[in-house]
């Protein structure tokens, strides 16, 4: 009794929308739209749809320079969100740190320092020595604490990532991936929306010394808000940019550029190409009845489905005239049916969009009939066959 159901639509002129949750960088966008990058690695998401809209080398090994402060900012807003540490909390500056070279905040030997301050020295200044006082501060050691950022960066899904200190300090055994680098400044702005405003401030005064924000793309009109830069002579010059425009958001990876000029210039012009080519259109929000599906031997004859959470896809603006949503589904689907059972699929297509599928779930329970509403039903369709 049980047949394939496919409704198809096509879908024009729908309105952007905001992201649903969660991180998933699998879903990679049409080919008609292509660019290339003097970048050594490189990715380019959609947030809002959590697509690929380019890729470099995206999962090769790479130094990240600074860029892995990303990981010691997200260790600390874990820290203070689980009670550990407050914003006016303070730490104490050993001589280890105090001695850091490299970028600094420039903190005092003995000095106690908010970590407010110290994250702001992290974020705006990219101090390294600010990165040892806070990491020290959590877990006795930078030592101590790279194991930890390490660890934790595998639990958050960083395959390809190991961490030997907080700073981002040259060293062999110290790297990461594009890939992972997007995941990790995509979980922290997720994860810590009431901290993203730091990666936007764009100076910041301590020890009477004002320095500016390192990140080029701040400066240039481009509704990028975040996150951070990266230099070594291993890694070349680095970026992980966001912004929002519009309803969606974008972040960027970039590293192995050859100049800082040549990282602010790639770097804009790869997010506003992302911005110009891709557009995400929303189809269904969360709860909303796509269709109803024929039901068997249930209370009711048909049951209302819907997707999980809400569904937007993001694919180059000249594939959309060809964009069709189909719902695809097993009917009639057997009672009893509970609500968020899966029963069927949307599928998306479009020329030269490799095309999506999420499941659909019934919106509802749906009991199933007695013993004389069974015995009924069986004998209405031997009479009278299906429903077409």
């Amino acid at each position: 009794m049980n047949a394939v159901v496919v409704r198809t639509r096509a879908v024009i002129g729908l309105a952007v929308a905001l992201a649903s949750a969660g991180v998933a960088l699998s879903t990679t966008a049409a080919n008609a739209a292509t660019i290339e990058t003097i970048a050594k690695q490189a990715i380019l998401l959609d947030l809002t749809s959590n697509t690929v809209l380019f890729e470099k080398n995206a999962d090769e090994r790479m130094a990240p320079s600074s860029m892995s402060k990303i990981m010691t900012a997200y260790l600390v807003f874990e820290a203070i969100k689980g009670g550990r540490l407050t914003l006016e909390s303070t730490l104490p500056v050993t001589e280890r740190a105090w001695r850091m070279q490299g970028s600094k905040m420039f903190v005092e030997l003995h000095n106690n320092i908010k970590v407010d301050d110290l994250l702001k020295g992290v974020i705006i200044q990219s101090g390294n020595d600010a990165c040892i006082v806070l990491a020290e501060g959590l877990s006795g050691s930078e030592s101590a604490f790279a194991a930890q950022a390490t660890k934790r960066a595998k639990e958050l899904g960083l395959t390809g990532t190991n961490l030997t200190n907080a700073t981002g300090w040259p060293d062999p055994n110290h790297y990461m991936t594009a890939r992972d680098l997007a995941i990790l400044a995509e979980h922290l702005i997720k994860d810590f929306p009431e901290y993203y405003h730091y990666y936007s401030t764009r100076e910041f005064k301590y020890h009477g010394i004002t320095q500016g924000n390192r990140n080029p793309l701040l400066y240039r009109g481009m509704n990028v808000d975040g996150m951070k830069t990266g230099h070594t002579d291993a890694g070349g010059y680095g970026l992980t940019a966001s912004g929002e425009r519009e309803g969606r958001r974008l972040l960027l990876v970039v590293n192995g550029l050859p100049s800082m000029q040549a990282r602010a210039d790639e770097s804009a012009r790869l997010i506003e190409w992302g911005f110009r080519e891709f557009a995400t259109y929303a189809l269904f929000k969360t709860g909303e009845t796509i269709e109803q599906v024929p039901v068997w031997l249930g209370e009711q004859d048909t049951v209302p489905v819907s997707v999980p959470k809400d569904l937007n896809v993001t694919m180059a603006r000249a594939d959309r005239v060809g964009m069709k949503v189909s719902l695809v589904s097993n009917a009639p689907v057997a009672a009893p049916i509970k609500k968020g059972d899966v029963v069927g699929k949307v599928l998306i297509t479009a020329p030269g969009f490799p095309g999506k599928e999420v499941p659909v779930v019934a919106a509802q329970d749906v009991e199933k009939l007695g013993f004389v509403g069974r015995a009924f039903a069986a004998a209405k369709y031997l009479v009278f066959g299906a429903k077409s």
